[in-house]
């Protein structure tokens, strides 16, 4: 029996798509999503507009730019619009846990096999290998996001210039102090916004009042859940943005792992398929088992499910809006810069000789020869399991 039509649909949804069916085609992009945002885009692509036609490239690519103004991650909400636009509310639901829920699952697995309190050695390895070629990952992701946001700059040698600067306030502040780097962020943006959007400073005593964005932690899982709720909610450009503020309160505010811990956390990130934000759901494990991985998740993913049905129906509009625009043309390059900052603190973390050798070969691969991300990393763990039976150092 085909499925009712539900009123709470998207405008112009496709009552004739099954639930079962974005079930089966979202978590089938969930499974087999390896390479991040760039994979899971062509993937949606494929389905949704080539294969089967349910949505116009035209609204596909509105879609693209209006997630991309948002914070968190972007292909994880692309998915959601793409599901909320075939089947409304319950379309949403279904596709994004579909999407987010299968990379959760190997994620837990590989963060009780990696974090374990006494693993065997080969496993050290394999994680101080695959460890220490994450900071290029961030250099090459950074890279390949230079050059959309430069364009958006335009010609005018006042705007390259602030994007300079904006770039060069996230990467040292993620390199420096990454806890705060959201109100680096949010304040790129809103200068960008002051000059160029068409919004006035605020005057008078009222406009040196600063709302805080921080809630009183001392640890447990009132504090993890402020850390997911940064990823989730105030990380302006997704994936590797996350990774300095993660690092700041995993390791040495709430030390919940260890550097090289957090490390291996990034590395399953990558490797596993699924949005990149899933790094926080082995913040989660090492801070409170399983229960902390899924509280980290839920909590993380939640603010891009609000995001899409609070605000779908208005991704047109919004790809158009000044204040948007002019607010992704401060937050953009300092995210950039962040994720470029990013990788300082990761090389910095690695704590053994033999793994800067396969830091400057993963960067070589992955940088200079624009290998797979997930093949290098799944190389260089080869390499330090391989290296650890033969007695290469892991402890420390």
């Amino acid at each position: 029996m085909p499925e009712e039509p539900t009123p709470e649909s998207s405008p112009d949804a496709r009552p004739d798509v099954r639930l079962t069916t974005i079930a089966r085609e979202w978590g089938r992009i969930g499974c087999i999503g390896f390479g991040g945002p760039p994979t899971h885009i062509a993937m949606l692509r494929r389905l949704a507009v080539e294969r089967e036609k349910w949505i116009d490239e035209v609204e596909f690519e509105d879609a693209i730019a209006a997630t991309n103004l948002l914070p968190g991650p972007a292909s994880t909400q692309l998915a959601i619009f793409c599901a909320w636009r075939l089947r409304g509310l319950r379309g949403a639901l279904i596709g994004g846990a579909c999407f987010i829920c299968p990379g959760l699952a190997i994620i837990i697995v590989l963060s009780a096999v990696f974090l374990a309190s006494n693993p065997p050695t080969w496993i050290k390895g394999a994680a101080l290998g695959a460890g220490a070629a994450v900071a290029p990952v961030a250099i090459n992701a950074a890279l390949g996001l230079v050059p959309a946001s430069w364009r958006r700059a335009g010609d005018v040698r006042a705007r390259q210039f602030r994007w300079i600067v904006y770039a060069v306030a996230g990467g040292v502040a993620a390199a420096t102090i990454g806890t705060w780097l959201v109100l680096v962020l949010l304040g790129c943006g809103l200068v960008e916004v002051m000059i160029s959007g068409g919004v006035r400073w605020p005057r008078g005593p009222h406009a040196f009042v600063v709302s805080p964005l921080g809630v009183v932690a001392t640890g447990g899982l009132g504090a993890l859940a402020w850390v997911a709720l940064k990823v989730g909610a105030l990380s302006f450009g997704g994936g590797f943005v996350i990774i300095p503020l993660m690092q700041a309160d995993a390791v040495h505010h709430y030390h919940w792992m260890t550097n090289a811990q957090f490390l291996n956390g990034v590395a399953l990130g990558q490797i596993t398929p699924g949005p990149v934000v899933q790094t926080v759901s082995v913040v989660g494990y090492a801070a409170a088992g399983v229960g902390g991985a899924l509280l980290a998740a839920l909590i993380a993913f939640s603010p891009s499910f609000v995001f899409i049905l609070a605000g779908a129906r208005h991704f047109g509009a919004l790809r158009t809006n000044r204040v948007a625009q002019s607010f992704l043309g401060g937050a953009g390059p300092a995210a950039i810069g962040a994720i470029a900052g990013a990788s300082i603190p990761l090389a910095l973390a690695i704590a053994h000789v033999w793994q800067v050798f396969v830091l400057a070969g993963a960067f070589l691969l992955i940088v200079g020869l624009r290998r797979s991300v997930v093949l290098v990393l799944v190389a260089a763990g080869v390499i330090g399991a391989f290296g650890a039976t033969l007695g290469l150092p892991t402890g420390g």
